[in-house]
């Protein structure tokens, strides 16, 4: 590991730790100019793409999977640790369950089925934008429909 400092080679690990995130924290020593500093070391994960229903690929992006779960939720009992378990959920089936690609619908079928559980009305927000519907009995029937058809395809 170099110094930051004066960028010379040999350095002494004084201390590791891991954090709360698992990354692996190290207090570091450098021999050559006597200073200190701290190291990070996380595992990065390669994500699939997310194919759309039109076809076009994009990379998965945990961000854009938070913030539609917040939408859902906006002005909810629902708490930002019960929003991080679901994209967590859904990162980990991604990254683990698929080698290049996953299919949005498998997404959000989960990201349904998750919602259900969690709060009614979070799922019906989610639901009426995700699913595009031709009127409102149509919208209903869906509604009552199960949302489990995830499970099926693992």
């Amino acid at each position: 590991m170099f110094c930051p400092y004066c960028q010379h080679k040999e350095t002494r690990v004084l201390e590791t730790r891991f954090n709360k995130a698992g990354a692996l924290r190290r207090r570091r020593h450098c021999t050559h100019c006597d200073t200190r500093f701290s190291t990070q070391e996380v595992v990065v994960h390669s994500m699939p793409h997310v194919q759309k229903k039109d076809g076009r690929k994009e990379p998965f992006n945990k961000e854009k999977l938070r913030k539609g779960i917040q939408s859902a939720c906006l002005k909810r009992p629902v708490s930002l640790a019960q929003i991080e378990q679901i994209v967590d959920k859904i990162s980990n089936y991604a990254a683990q369950n698929s080698k290049k690609e996953v299919k949005s619908e498998i997404i959000g079928h989960m990201l349904m089925t998750e919602l259900k559980r969690l709060d009614d009305v979070a799922y019906v927000r989610f639901a009426s934008v995700y699913r595009t519907f031709a009127d409102v009995n149509e919208f209903v029937k869906s509604l009552s429909e199960p949302t489990d058809k995830s499970e099926g395809r693992r």
